[in-house]
């Protein structure tokens, strides 16, 4: 009989969707989050929306109708050494939140596998990539001293490739999914941890969703892969949409960053490709630019790093900063990434002279895409 196993998730907006998947597959899942927002999930569930192929409308995900048992906790109520595996799914700003920091401490120092679901990749983790000097890697984080206390080898990152996000008109405790694609993860560094990994894998791909008397084969899986390169992929993609979004004093749609200058994005993207192969990716470890643009014309709003800034956030997820981080350290160099830095920056640096708030100051939650 497979193991159950016990998993916390710090972030219970875009960490619902994998939660879900786990409670389908008779995991046992805690959410990380606000007092309100636990309370909620506790007394009524969660409930994730997607599409299925060949079905109208949404299918929804109600965290109470599986074998898992969920509850939500806030940072200081959790004891991380009771898991098996810590999941990441917050923005990389918020791990700065006194709060969540101490918890972080707690985790690195119980020694827990930690899977992060961030666009921005734990340091821990860039530390078990030869190529890469985390020490110059330090500005583009926040507080990059969250991470000191956390052994590489206990890192590994999954890619937040599945998009989605909360209706604002529903509560804290739903999200709908908008392009449910797979989480792809990195191998750990223990034989033991990937094999609770495979088996996270196999268990969710084998679950499945009753609906009016019909067993639903649900999209959004986990899928492990041996090269630690594969969530990188997204790297590409991110710079060449989600960044691109940020102009100098507006913001504009993905699909457009991506086809207004096609041949110009394209050259972005395989520039990223390229640093992440010098680094020691395979090329089938990265994505292909056309099946990227395909998916692109269905991107129809600015990434969420364009709507924060536009929103007046004084801090984001700095990928752009930290992609021409590792460029110079292999000297490599592009004038549209430096360029696309330059706008998120003078972004950051607007919203910062207009705030009032404290440098401190954490953006509400948003939702990885």
């Amino acid at each position: 009989m497979s193991a159950t196993y016990k998993i916390l998730i710090l972030g219970a907006s875009y960490g619902s969707l994998l939660g879900s998947k786990l409670l389908m597959a008779g995991h046992h899942v805690t959410l990380v989050c606000r007092t309100k927002t636990a309370a909620l999930i506790n007394a009524e569930g969660t409930r994730v929306r997607m599409a299925v192929k060949g079905r109208p409308g949404m299918v929804e995900i109600d965290s109470r109708n599986f074998p898992g048992a969920l509850d939500a906790q806030t940072p200081a109520e959790v004891g991380p050494a009771n898991y098996d595996l810590v999941c990441l799914a917050m923005q990389e700003p918020q791990y700065s939140d006194p709060d969540v920091r101490s918890l972080m401490h707690s985790i690195a120092r119980a020694k827990v596998p930690c899977m992060s679901i961030m666009n921005m990749p734990p340091l821990p983790f860039l530390a078990r990539i030869p190529g890469i000097d985390t020490a110059t890697c330090r500005p583009a984080y926040l507080d990059p001293a969250v991470w000191d206390e956390f052994e590489p080898g206990l890192m590994t990152l999954c890619s937040p490739d599945p998009q989605a996000f909360r209706p604002p008109e529903e509560a804290p405790n739903v999200l709908q999914v908008g392009l449910p694609t797979n989480f792809k993860v990195a191998r750990f560094a223990s034989d033991a941890h990937n094999a609770m990994l495979a088996q996270l894998d196999a268990d969710i791909a084998a679950a499945r969703l009753m609906v009016d008397g019909e067993s639903l084969d649900l999209p959004v899986k986990l899928k492990l892969h041996d090269s630690l390169f594969v969530p990188l992929a997204k790297w590409s993609m991110l710079m060449t949409g989600n960044y691109r979004c940020v102009l100098a004093d507006t913001v504009q749609p993905i699909e457009q960053a991506v086809h207004g200058d096609l041949e110009q994005s394209r050259g972005v993207y395989e520039w990223v490709s390229s640093l992440c192969q010098l680094l020691g990716a395979a090329p089938e470890d990265m994505v292909p630019f056309d099946k990227y643009a395909a998916a692109a014309k269905g991107l129809l709003k600015p990434s969420s790093a364009a709507r924060a800034l536009a929103a007046g956030a004084t801090h984001i997820e700095r990928i752009d900063l930290l992609i021409k981080l590792i460029a110079d350290q292999h000297g490599l160099h592009s004038d549209s990434v430096d360029e696309t830095e330059r706008r998120v920056h003078g972004w950051l640096d607007r919203n910062r002279n207009a705030s009032a708030a404290p440098a401190t100051q954490l953006n509400a939650p948003e939702v990885v895409s």
